[in-house]
């Protein structure tokens, strides 16, 4: 069985506020048979850092549009966004672009 995978979530611009103005979460994702990928860190996520109105992180299985992710100072779209496999000490950032409104 695989290992649980260490993780530092960073939430910005506005994101942090749907999670009780939090900015950085360090989370040790409990073990599974498959690989932690993003579309499952969002589910996760959702069900246990989200604190309110998760419309607005989330849309569907991704993030909603305006918010951007980096891994590991790379932008997601060049890691595979959604079926990017995360490794042990990986560095999450999400970041809101959508202000006020």
């Amino acid at each position: 069985s695989k290992n649980s995978v260490v993780c530092s979530f960073h939430f910005r611009g506005g994101a942090e506020l749907l999670f009780d103005g939090v900015k950085k979460h360090q989370v040790t994702l409990p073990c599974q048979p498959e690989p932690w990928d993003i579309r499952n860190l969002l589910q996760w996520i959702k069900q246990n850092l989200l604190k309110e109105r998760p419309e607005l992180f989330m849309q569907g299985d991704s993030v909603r549009p305006g918010i951007l992710v980096l891994i590991n100072d790379a932008d997601w779209e060049l890691m595979g966004e959604l079926d990017y496999k995360l490794q042990d000490q990986d560095n999450v950032l999400f970041i809101s672009t959508l202000h006020g409104g």
